[in-house]
């Protein structure tokens, strides 16, 4: 058995799709001491989490939490707990994550329907309207960000529409909150989920979720609680959800006031999101969505400056990541690693039919800042020449650099 070392990790600038690089006081704070899930301090923090996380949703919801576990995590806990054997869920797909909704809606036994548009493209909202009055289901659920694509779903009229037709709006929020514009209460969304890897600048394992009082009522005529902890008035409604550790309905007891345990709170991870929310809020939301603006339109300009193609539609490109098509003759893996072995800097390629055709690169959370993005672009340029292309000469950190200049 080899004798192994503490670890030591490669200094990184990770600019890809995420997960990208961690806000120190995130990490600072992940560092402090545990202490137990009970203690008045602890409880105290989940209540101020709660409440810092209504800000980035900007929702009044009570049922403001956290999932234990990836962005993933948060997914599967609102599908399972609102979705039942045979109901109906539509999802419109235009990159990979509405697949992944789909998959996860179907392993919930339920009835999916999809529709579809091209990679690189959004729905209307009378696409998706159109889909609901054809297939009534219980659920629409949506991607806003999917960062397969970098395309932004527009949302604003979508809760309408769900309410209209009696319909449950799940959207899925991963790629997307902290950077681009999400407003929970005024665009009717029933449950958002989220991750911390993206633009809340903290690492993967919290999934920040948003519950609308109408789902909590779905949620809460599907309750069981558990044996061991249950009182006599604790009857049992509905269908019981088919996970116990994505069981909101109880996770909702654990995080309320009556504290049923449920599991035991991931501590450490606790502390990550709260101040990946603290930091967002001392920010202010409207301030931290056009910071990811700014420095997204600079290394969209950058890139473009370099001479290369921006994949999909740009007037619904999310603000914190940008694809770019790979020259003719460039072969995409060896320059991404040069990119790692040269510079330390980390960009990403895509999946299903973008996999080997484009790169993504990145401007989000603690990343979404000047130096970040010139060293990047200024990175890129090298590789591509090296690769045998001939970018403009300091063209993509010129082209930034007026879009700071503005």
């Amino acid at each position: 058995m080899p004798e192994f070392g503490q670890i030591h990790p490669p200094a990184r600038l990770l600019m890809g799709p995420g997960p990208v690089t961690a806000d120190p006081r995130v990490l600072r704070a992940m560092s402090a001491p545990l202490i137990g899930q009970y203690d008045p301090a602890m409880t105290a923090y989940m209540n101020e989490t709660m409440a810092l996380y209504r800000e980035v949703f900007a929702t009044g919801n009570e049922q403001t939490f956290l999932v234990d576990g990836t962005s993933r995590a948060g997914i599967e806990a609102a599908l399972v707990s609102l979705v039942e054997p045979g109901d109906r869920v539509l999802v419109p797909i235009f990159g990979r994550f509405g697949h992944l909704l789909a998959e996860i809606a179907g392993r919930c036994g339920a009835e999916v329907v999809t529709i579809e548009v091209p990679w690189g493209e959004v729905f209307a909202p009378e696409q998706i309207e159109e889909a609901v009055v054809a297939h009534r289901p219980k659920v629409l659920a949506v991607v806003q960000g999917d960062t397969a694509t970098t395309m932004c779903q527009p949302l604003a009229d979508l809760g309408a529409i769900c309410r209209a037709h009696d319909v449950l709006l799940y959207v899925d929020a991963t790629a997307s909150l902290g950077g681009n514009e999400f407003r929970a209460d005024d665009w009717g969304v029933d449950v958002a989920t989220a991750g911390l890897q993206k633009c809340l600048g903290g690492p993967s394992g919290s999934a920040p979720i948003t519950i609308s009082p109408r789902a909590v009522e779905v949620i809460e005529g599907r309750r069981h609680v558990e044996a061991g902890i249950r009182d006599d008035g604790d009857e049992a409604r509905g269908r019981r959800i088919a996970s116990n550790y994505f069981d909101l309905a109880m996770i909702m007891d654990y995080w309320g006031e009556r504290r049923l345990n449920h599991h035991t709170e991931a501590t450490s991870m606790l502390y990550g999101a709260r101040e990946c929310a603290r930091l967002l809020v001392a920010e202010g939301m409207d301030a931290a969505v056009e910071r990811h603006r700014l420095h997204g339109a600079a290394m969209l300009a950058g890139v473009q400056g370099l001479g290369l193609s921006v994949f999909g539609d740009l007037d619904h490109k999310m603000h914190n990541v940008v694809a770019v098509h790979i020259p003719d003759g460039v072969d995409g893996d060896r320059a991404r690693a040069a990119m790692l072995d040269d510079f330390g800097v980390e960009i990403g390629t895509s999946f299903g039919p973008l996999h080997g055709k484009v790169w993504r690169i990145g401007t989000m959370g603690y990343n979404a800042r000047k130096d970040a993005v010139l060293l990047t672009l200024a990175a890129l340029e090298q590789v591509l020449r090296a690769e045998g292309t001939s970018p403009v000469p300091g063209g993509g950190v010129a082209a930034a650099r007026e879009v700071y200049a503005a």
